[in-house]
């Protein structure tokens, strides 16, 4: 089992060295996917449980939680 993970891993890293192209392509999905993601979570996911206490967060999950069950 452990040789298959390690001749896996050694089949990914050579396909990985021998890229050209394929290499700066990858790093631009990279970026994207980063970028796109902090963009959704600073403009678009408000944190909802900052700066409450822990009661406050705990009622306020159990209020969403029931109002889920209830629709």
């Amino acid at each position: 089992m452990k040789k298959r993970i390690i001749a896996v891993w050694n089949f990914y890293v050579d396909g990985f060295r021998a890229m050209t192209w394929g290499r700066q392509l990858w790093l631009l999905i990279l970026l994207k996917v980063i970028i796109l993601f902090a963009l959704l979570r600073a403009f678009f996911f408000e944190p909802v449980l900052a700066g409450k206490s822990d009661d406050e967060r705990s009622s306020y999950i159990g209020d969403q939680l029931i109002e889920q069950t209830l629709k």
